[in-house]
């Protein structure tokens, strides 16, 4: 069995979209997270890789998240092509390649690329994805290599607003 863990960013200030690669979380989104990322503690949910965007409010995201399960910040990887739009394939082909010995993997990223993976890795998805939004998602495999498309199942899903 392996599980994603997939986040959306959490809130950011509105302003700066010409400097959107450095926007960062507002105070809300920083408290958000902190409240997500207890979440999958309680849940007892702690992942063994983490990948992020590099940018500054995924960045400032990921870091909450993994000071709440524990995981160093120092080993947290980062994809340029996360920013910038990667395509639902390329993202399922660096699933694929994960080390096996990874069984729960996060990725943070931004919208619309995070519901587009949702969408490609869940059977009929049409949930909203705000941000801070936060799905885990179980596959019934043994190797990432043999992870395909529509073939998840979501286990847990926390939003903000319904905390």
């Amino acid at each position: 069995m392996k599980q994603l863990i997939l986040v959306r960013h959490a809130k950011t200030i509105q302003h700066g979209y010409d400097q959107d690669y450095d926007r960062t979380l507002t105070d809300r989104g920083v408290e958000n997270a902190e409240r997500i990322s207890l979440e999958l503690v309680k849940s007892r949910i702690n992942p063994d890789l983490i990948i992020s965007s590099p940018a500054v409010r995924t960045t400032q995201t990921t870091r909450i998240f993994a000071a709440s399960c524990g995981y160093h910040a120092g080993s947290v990887r980062y994809e340029k092509k996360l920013y910038s739009g990667m395509q639902t394939s390329n993202f399922i082909r660096m699933l694929n390649e994960v080390d096996d010995k990874h069984t729960t993997v996060m990725v943070v990223g931004h919208n619309p690329t995070v519901y587009n993976f949702l969408d490609a890795l869940l059977p009929d998805f049409s949930l909203d994805v705000p941000t801070c939004s936060t799905v885990v998602i179980e596959f019934d495999i043994e190797q990432w290599a043999f992870l395909g498309d529509h073939s998840g199942r979501i286990t847990h899903r926390w939003i903000p607003d319904l905390l």
